[in-house]
C-alpha cells in the first residue's frame, strides 16, 4: 500500500515541480504509517477457530453508495479440519445476523466479544469433510482497519469503497481474518441503484437491471487472502482496454470518476510499460487468465486488491508499486505481519526497478531519498518485532524503504543472473505460489541458487538494526597500486560488523575505475592494481548499500623499492618463497640455475592481482648451491644465492 498526502506536508517547500514525482516512494508510505498509528488502539487479531478453512465464497451485497450500510448474504464452503460441532468466524459486532443456514436449516449462532461469530452445527462434522453455510447479515460496518468500509462523495456524487488491510475484512463480511487461509475462488454479486456501476475482484460476468436496481456479477478463480477482497460503487466511467503479455491479450480495465478520466487515459501506456517489464522480469502476470485493472478511490494512496488495484492518483511511482504487489503480496502473501517486507519491500523495489529502466533521473532521486530516509535514525529492523503496532507494520522507513534496499543489496551481492533466478524460483515455488511465505522462504531460494549460507545477510539486514559507516584509508605507490584499509563502525549495537561487498571508485579528472572489495573483517587491508594515478576515492558511488557518514583519507604515497622483495627461507628444504612487502611489478620472470649454470626452473608470473608471495617447489632438487634470478617489467634485476 502507498499514500500520497505526506508529499504535500513534508516536501512542498523543498522541491520543485520536476522533482515531486520522484519523492513519493517513501512519502506515500509515511502517511500510511501515520494512519495506522492513529488506529493502534483498534488492533484486532483473528478470533476464528482453527478447525476449518474456507475454499469458496459466494457473496451477495446490496449497496447504496448514498448510505453507509451493507445488506449481505455470505455463503462459505468449508474444509473441516478437526471433528467438531461448531466453528468461530471473524465478523464485526456492529453487524446484525438475521440467520445462519446449514443444510437448508436455520441453526444457532452466538456473537462473541472481540468481533467473533460462533456457529453451532446441528450435528457433528468429521475432519476432512466439506460443507457450507450461508450467513445473512446487515448493518453499519465497523472501521477497525485503515478505513475498511468508507461512504463518501466525489464531485458531490456518493461513493462506497472498501480497504481491509490488515484486519478490516471482518468489518463487512464473515471470514477467517488471519494470514493462514486463501479462498480458492469467489463469486460476487453486488446489487446497487442503476445510476451507478460496481467493481470488484476478477472478471465481470454480467450486468442485469430490474426495477431500478442493477446486479453486477464477478467471478474470481485464483486463491485470495480475505484482506485483498474489495468492491466500490459509484458513477464510474469505464475504460475497457487490453495489454499484450506474450501471446495473451489481457483485459486492462479502469473504473475512474468522470472528473478524472483523462488522467487515467494519459497514464495508461506508462502503466503498461511497467506491467510488461514485471511480466518479463518476475514471470507471468499471476492472474493472466483474468484481468488487471484500476479503480479510483479517495483514500489518498493505493491498495493492491487482487486483479483490481484501488488507486487515488495517476502517479506512475504509485501505480508501479501497486502493480508489483500482484506478484509480491497477492500471488505470494506474507505469512505474518512481521514479514510484511516480503509484500511492501519487494513492491517498492519493483517500482524502483521500473524507474531504473524507464527514468534514470527519477531512479537516482528515488534511491537517494530512500537511503536518506532509512539512515535518518540509527536503529530499526526490517522484521517487525511488534505486530500489534500498526505504525510499525507499515513503517515507511523500515518496511518499505529499508525492505526495498535489502532487496537491492541482495541483487548487488548475488549479481543479476542469480538474483532474478532466485526471485523467479521463489514466485514459482509450488508450496508458496498463491499461498503464504515468510522470510525463511526467500532466504531458502537465495541460498539454493548461490550455494551459500546467507544467514549472515539476513541476521544483519532483516533481524539486525542500523547500518554501517565506512572509513577508507588509502595511498598509491609509484606503480599505481593502491593500498587500502577499510574500517567500519555501526549505528546500533545489534550488529557489531556488517559483512558486505563494498564498491570503491578510484578516479581522477579523466579516468575512473570501480573495484568491489569483500569486507569480511574490520580494518581489512589489501592492495589493488588501479592502473592510473587517482586523486579521489568514492565509497558506494551507485548507492548499492545502506550506509551513512562514509569517509576517505589519502595518506602519503608509498615508493616501492627493490628491497620490498624478500626471499626465504635460505637455506631452503622443501619450498622457497618470494615475498613482496608491496606490489613491485605486474610481471616477474623467475629463473633458477644450479651451480654449473643449468636452468632448473623458468616461469613468468602475472601479478595483476596482488600476490603477497610466490612459491617455488624445491623438495626434488639435490642439496647444493643455486642461483635465483628475478626480472621485473620495471627493469629490476635481482640475483640471490640459495643453499639447499
Amino acid at each position: 500500500m502507498k499514500n500520497l498526502l505526506f508529499l504535500l506536508l513534508l516536501f512542498a517547500i523543498k522541491l520543485n515541480a520536476q522533482q515531486k514525482i520522484y519523492k513519493e516512494s517513501f512519502d506515500i508510505a509515511a502517511i500510511e504509517q501515520k494512519a495506522y498509528a492513529a488506529k493502534t488502539n483498534a488492533v484486532s487479531y483473528t478470533q476464528a477457530s482453527d478447525n476449518f478453512s474456507v475454499y469458496y465464497c459466494k457473496f451477495i451485497w446490496k449497496i447504496n453508495p448514498s448510505i453507509r450500510y451493507i445488506d449481505g448474504a455470505a455463503t462459505l464452503y468449508l474444509n473441516i479440519l478437526k471433528n467438531t460441532d461448531n466453528i468461530v468466524l471473524d465478523l464485526s459486532n456492529t453487524l446484525n445476523i438475521d440467520s445462519v443456514i446449514f443444510r437448508n436449516q436455520s441453526i444457532n449462532f452466538q456473537k462473541l466479544s472481540n468481533d467473533a461469530l460462533k456457529i453451532f452445527f446441528n450435528t457433528n462434522i468429521n475432519a476432512t469433510q466439506k460443507d457450507s453455510i450461508t450467513i445473512y447479515y446487515k448493518g453499519v460496518p465497523g472501521n477497525s482497519g485503515f478505513d475498511s468500509f468508507v461512504q463518501s462523495t466525489h464531485n458531490n456524487v456518493p461513493v462506497i469503497w472498501t480497504l481491509s488491510e490488515p484486519f478490516g475484512s471482518k468489518d463487512w463480511f464473515p471470514c477467517r481474518n488471519g494470514l493462514d487461509n486463501k479462498i480458492d475462488s469467489l463469486d460476487i454479486y453486488i446489487i446497487h441503484p442503476s445510476a451507478y456501476k460496481a467493481t470488484t475482484n476478477g472478471i465481470l460476468q454480467s450486468v442485469q437491471t430490474n426495477a431500478g436496481l442493477t446486479t453486477t456479477f464477478y467471478k474470481h478463480r485464483y486463491p485470495i487472502a480475505p484482506y485483498l477482497i474489495a468492491f466500490s460503487v459509484t458513477n464510474f466511467l469505464v475504460i475497457n482496454d487490453h495489454i499484450q503479455l506474450g501471446n495473451i491479450s489481457l483485459p486492462f480495465n479502469t473504473y475512474a470518476y468522470p472528473e478524472s478520466i483523462t488522467n487515467f487515459q494519459n497514464i495508461a501506456q506508462a502503466t503498461k510499460n511497467a506491467m510488461q517489464l514485471f511480466h518479463e522480469t518476475f514471470g507471468s502476470y499471476p492472474f493472466i487468465n483474468e484481468q488487471y485493472g484500476h479503480t479510483q478511490f479517495l483514500w489518498g494512496g493505493g491498495m493492491e486488491h487482487q486483479t483490481n488495484t484501488f488507486i487515488s492518483s495517476t502517479d506512475i511511482n504509485l501505480m508501479a508499486h501497486e502493480l508489483a504487489h500482484q506478484w509480491f503480496g497477492d500471488k505470494i502473501t506474507c505469512g505474518s505481519w512481521q514479514d510484511i517486507w516480503l509484500n511492501e519491500g519487494f513492491a517498492t523495489f519493483g517500482a524502483n526497478y521500473y524507474f531504473e529502466k524507464f527514468d534514470s533521473i527519477g531512479f537516482r532521486t528515488l534511491i537517494n531519498n530512500q537511503l536518506n530516509n532509512i539512515t535518518s535514525q540509527p536503529a530499526g529492523s526490517v522484521f517487525v518485532q511488534d505486530s500489534t503496532d500498526f505504525g510499525r507494520i507499515f513503517s515507511s522507513r523500515l518496511t518499505y524503504n529499508k525492505g526495498a534496499f535489502v532487496v537491492r543489496m541482495l541483487r548487488f551481492t548475488l549479481g543479476d543472473s542469480l538474483f532474478f533466478t532466485a526471485i523467479k524460483n521463489y514466485l514459482n515455488d509450488p508450496k508458496l505460489q498463491y499461498s503464504f511465505a515468510k522470510t525463511a522462504d526467500i532466504r531458502k531460494h537465495i541460498e539454493a541458487v548461490s550455494h551459500q549460507d546467507f544467514s549472515w545477510f539476513f541476521n544483519q539486514w532483516i533481524y539486525g538494526e542500523g547500518y554501517p559507516s565506512f572509513k577508507v584509508t588509502w595511498t598509491q605507490n609509484n606503480d599505481n597500486w593502491a593500498k587500502i584499509k577499510i574500517s567500519q563502525t555501526t549505528s546500533h549495537n545489534s550488529v557489531s560488523f556488517f559483512k558486505t561487498p563494498l564498491a570503491l571508485t578510484f578516479k581522477n579528472a579523466t579516468q575512473q575505475k570501480t573495484i568491489i572489495v569483500q569486507c569480511n573483517d574490520n580494518n581489512y587491508e589489501t592492495w589493488i592494481d588501479i592502473g592510473f594515478s587517482a586523486d579521489t576515492v568514492l565509497i558506494d558511488k551507485d548507492k548499492q548499500l545502506i550506509s551513512k557518514n562514509n569517509s576517505t583519507l589519502k595518506t602519503q604515497p608509498i615508493f616501492s623499492t627493490i628491497d620490498d622483495i624478500v626471499v626465504y627461507p635460505n637455506p631452503v628444504t622443501s619450498n622457497l618463497f618470494i615475498g613482496f612487502k608491496a606490489p613491485v611489478a605486474r610481471k616477474i620472470q623467475v629463473q633458477l640455475f644450479n651451480s654449473v649454470g643449468q636452468l632448473m626452473f623458468n616461469k613468468e608470473f602475472n601479478m595483476s592481482e596482488y600476490k603477497e608471495y610466490l612459491q617455488i617447489p624445491f623438495s626434488f632438487y639435490s642439496k647444493g648451491l643455486y642461483i635465483l634470478q628475478l626480472n621485473t617489467d620495471k627493469g629490476w634485476h635481482i640475483v640471490k644465492k640459495i643453499l639447499k
